[in-house]
């Protein structure tokens, strides 16, 4: 009981896991990058034209909804 912290009320109530924040962080990772790959790429390079919108496209289509709908199988809140 020592190592045991109470999380947050709203993952509580959201029922949000650790899993859950390492997808949202990838996603902001993924997202970040994707811009950066724009902003270093010329304007008919293969960065800008194909590696930055797929990076965009996996962060803000893919990988955010997926965090914020994964619920773990194992984890039943305590009701």
């Amino acid at each position: 009981m020592k190592n045991e912290r109470k999380r947050p009320e709203i993952f509580e109530r959201m029922g949000l896991t650790r899993k859950n924040l390492f997808i949202f962080a990838a996603g902001i990772i993924s997202i970040l990058l994707g811009y950066f790959s724009l902003a270093i790429g010329k304007t008919n390079d293969v960065w800008s034209l194909t590696i930055g919108p797929v990076l965009l496209v996996l962060g803000y289509v893919v990988l955010l909804p997926v965090a914020l709908a994964y619920k773990d199988k194992s984890h039943h809140p305590e009701k």
